[in-house]
């Protein structure tokens, strides 16, 4: 019997020599003795890796050379750190051999690792020869949990837990006695027990009781539930320019609920989403409770205030992107977000007649009258010279987005536009206000909407009821536009062929009608357009659809539907593929797949940034409409969709 064993579950077994040391001490030998590393594998792939990363022999025989007398240490160290690796998956009488030679004379001399003579032999090996050191482990029988345990420190009897908590301690008699299971259900048991308001739990290291005869480990898990607590005084510190009332509007924690670190930590990312915070820390406030309850104190860092970007893009329809933005993260104190973007567009564009503008500024206010709502206001100007039309226009959208759940949010509000259009040579100007509705789904969990999502759905749902006041004979009409999208994120890791994501399957469908009105009735910027890389790669942005007789002027329609399969595959650590096909129609009624479908197809590179990916992608139209883009470009940052 063992009492005390130590149980190790890290797989890289701590306590390793560097630059020889060892029973001798410190070894600076002026010659180093230069050597190689054999270790049989035992055909249990995840024990393979860990007596590999737990070997010094092998990972230190390229990175430290050591004298004779160093080397012969760090070969007697060799046995104990791989004996332990052992230990931590069960097998508790493995053994371990190591011998040496050299490594051009196979025939000479045989030292065994633990001979008294090892460095001697070491010595004499001449300088130009490399010794190879051979090592097999024999992991003898797998130990298995005998009696389990849990104990409470103060009576010295069985823990007290509720049902859920015994659930959470998963370990049982007759589990392999994997050192990293036993401790991992410890931390398990910890967590619940918190999460169930004991603050102050403990959950110590188990004492493990070894069994040859009966090859078992038995285990006492020392417990300390302490008193169920609540949330105390929450205080807050560190704040300079961010106000203080804005802040603990915004917690999610209140003084007086169940203290659970589930709930602490979420509203510690939930302040650090603001946008405002660089760093933001929780920790207890008091060693001991307070009136039942358990203090807490938030420190907060905050970033800085303003920053200066760039934005860039090109594709071969609507040409280059590209511009600058500023951004002022605490424009009143309350984590108010204003920036303002000016962008010149279309150089050089397939689908483009000339350079445009794009000139903006957006407002955004979090916790609007109400923590899980937030307003969001847009100015902006614009000019755009596409073949289908030509726009110069001015456009005031405001709206608010109101948390429902987890993935759910929805969102209304109101939007005018002022514009001048000219189309097949007749110029009108329209003034259009609307009514936007919306909802949108997202259990992708993708913090940044740069970041490719691995899992999950996004979608949306949008309706917007608009009025068009035209001028020139254009009259006024009533319309009102939906559209709905959703993808899907498939990690190919669930059928077994992948690591985690690696190799993601992404789908997207779109669907879109205008109900009310005539396409000739609708503004040519209303109307519904496909192309591009937001539907049909292959064709150039407003390249699907009706067209006016056989020249490369889209009418648009009032009807849109289109879908995407893509499959996207991490090469190494920075690079990527993608391969797609991609179809889609845009029809003159109102009733979605009707018109022409087109289809493209393609493939691209992705270079992954700590910001994002950078994509490039080519892709060719397979049925390609008369003065089509025989091919199209598409570079950019972040994914399509």
């Amino acid at each position: 019997m063992l009492n005390g064993l130590v149980l190790t579950a890290n797989r890289v077994v701590v306590g390793f020599s560097l630059w020889g040391v060892a029973a001798g001490g410190w070894s600076w030998a002026a010659e180093t003795q230069a050597y190689v590393t054999n270790l049989k594998p035992t055909g249990q792939a995840d024990l393979d890796t860990a007596l590999k990363s737990s070997s010094d022999l092998l990972g230190l025989q390229g990175t430290h050379a050591v004298g004779p007398f160093a080397l012969a240490g760090r070969v007697r160290n060799e046995y104990d750190r791989l004996k332990s690796a052992l230990e931590s998956y069960g097998y508790y009488e493995g053994t371990v051999k190591i011998t040496l030679h050299r490594a051009k004379d196979k025939d000479a001399v045989v030292m065994d690792g633990q001979s008294p003579a090892l460095s001697n032999w070491i010595e004499s090996v001449p300088a130009n020869e490399k010794v190879t050191a051979d090592i097999s482990v024999e992991k003898g029988p797998l130990y298995h949990l005998g009696s389990v345990k849990l104990v409470d420190e103060k009576t010295n009897g069985p823990a007290e837990l509720t049902p859920e908590q015994k659930a959470a301690f998963t370990l049982k008699t007759g589990d392999a006695a994997e050192a990293e299971t036993v401790l991992g259900a410890g931390g398990t048991l910890l967590d619940a027990l918190r999460e169930d308001g004991h603050a102050l739990a403990q959950v110590d290291k188990p004492q493990a009781y070894l069994r040859p005869q009966t090859r078992t480990l038995d285990v006492v898990y020392p417990v300390s539930p302490g008193p169920v607590l609540n949330v105390g005084r929450i205080d807050v510190s560190g704040l300079k320019r961010v106000r203080e009332p804005f802040v603990r509007r915004q917690l999610t924690l209140k003084e007086g609920q169940l203290y659970q670190p589930s709930k602490i930590d979420a509203a510690r990312q939930d302040l650090t989403s603001l946008g405002v915070f660089s760093n933001v820390a929780v920790k207890d406030g008091a060693t001991q409770p307070v009136n039942g309850t358990m203090p807490l104190d938030f420190t907060f860092q905050e970033a800085k205030r303003r920053s200066v970007g760039a934005e860039a893009g090109y594709s071969t329809d609507l040409g280059v992107r590209g511009g600058v933005t500023w951004t002022h993260y605490n424009l009143l104190g309350n984590a108010e977000r204003l920036k303002l973007t000016a962008l010149v567009t279309g150089l050089g564009g397939s689908a483009q007649q000339g350079l445009g503008y794009d000139v903006y500024a957006d407002f955004f206010k979090p916790g609007f009258y109400s923590r899980k709502q937030n307003l969001s206001v847009r100015v902006e100007a614009l000019r755009q010279l596409f073949w289908s039309y030509r726009q110069t226009a001015f456009l005031v959208r405001a709206g608010i987005t109101r948390q429902i759940d987890r993935y759910w949010n929805v969102n209304f509000g109101v939007a005018g536009e002022q514009e001048q259009i000219e189309q097949f040579g007749v110029t009108r100007d329209y003034t259009i206000g609307s009514l936007p509705l919306g909802a949108t789904f997202d259990n992708t969990e993708v913090g940044n909407p740069i970041e490719p999502a691995t899992h999950g759905v996004r979608a949306n749902v949008n309706i917007s009821p608009s009025i068009s006041l035209g001028s020139k004979g254009s009259g006024t009409s009533f319309f009102t536009i939906m559209n709905a999208s959703a993808s899907y994120y498939f990690d190919l890791k669930h059928l077994g062929i992948s690591k985690p994501g690696r190799s993601i399957l992404a789908i997207r469908g779109t669907i879109g009608s205008i109900q009310g009105a005539g396409t000739y009735d609708i503004p040519p910027d209303q109307r519904m357009y496909a192309g591009g890389s937001a539907t049909v790669r292959g064709y150039r942005w407003q390249g699907v659809g009706p067209q006016y007789g056989r020249t490369r002027y889209a009418i648009g329609g009032t009807s849109l539907d289109a879908g995407t399969v893509e499959y996207r595959q991490r090469l190494f650590k920075s690079f990527g593929m993608a391969g797609f096909v991609d179809a889609g129609q845009v029809g003159s009624s109102s009733s979605p797949f009707t018109g022409t479908l087109r289809v493209g197809a393609g493939g691209g590179v992705r270079y992954y940034t700590p910001i994002g990916p950078v994509r490039v992608d080519v892709a060719v139209p397979l049925n390609r409409p008369h003065r089509g883009d025989k091919w199209d470009l598409y570079i950019g940052l972040g994914e399509t969709f």
